[in-house]
């Protein structure tokens, strides 16, 4: 049987970078979610007019609609500004990959799903000068799938951090 402190030793990442290539497949999320974003956008411009419903499922609406701000329309046609934001905060999420203190599974999985929707929001912005989004919710903002990955890393990190500090807590009070 494994010492428990041999297996966390093991499973540290060592050195000065928590990156190896055991964790690739950190990048395959983030192209999968880039590729599924970039098919979704394509095939919404490809069906319908923009402002056309293309298909409803109960109170879900597919909707062919533009998007030249940020979420939830904030910041209309500050596109330049928008893609220097994006770039910046892609570059936050690649120097988080790279600190050990964020090597945990989950973690990297969040990082991974937003990482993936920048670059597909990014995409849009850099061809097109705007995103589309396509999901319609009853009161709330139309979105992309890009959009959802973003949220979804945003509250895997959440959780895998309130993970940690339970874990942390437990230790503590054993």
């Amino acid at each position: 049987m494994e010492d428990a402190s041999v297996r966390e030793t093991a499973s540290r990442p060592r050195g000065r970078f928590a990156v190896r290539p055991l964790h690739a497949w950190f990048f395959v999320v983030a192209v999968a979610a880039v590729a599924a974003d970039q098919v979704t956008k394509a095939i919404i411009r490809g069906w319908g007019e923009q402002g056309e419903i293309l298909a409803e499922f109960g109170p879900l609406r597919i909707i062919h609609v533009t998007n030249s701000g940020a979420a939830f329309g904030m910041f209309q046609d500050a596109g330049p500004l928008l893609i220097i934001t994006s770039i910046v905060g892609m570059t936050a999420i690649l120097v988080y990959l790279f600190n050990p203190g964020f090597a945990q599974p989950l973690m990297r999985l969040g990082l991974a799903l937003m990482l993936g929707g920048a670059i597909g929001n990014l995409i849009d912005r850099l061809h097109a000068g705007e995103v589309v989004d396509f999901i319609k919710v009853p009161n709330f903002p139309a979105f992309n799938l890009a959009d959802s990955c973003i949220t979804i890393g945003v509250l895997v990190m959440i959780w895998a951090m309130l993970r940690e500090e339970a874990k942390r807590t437990d230790a503590e009070n054993s």
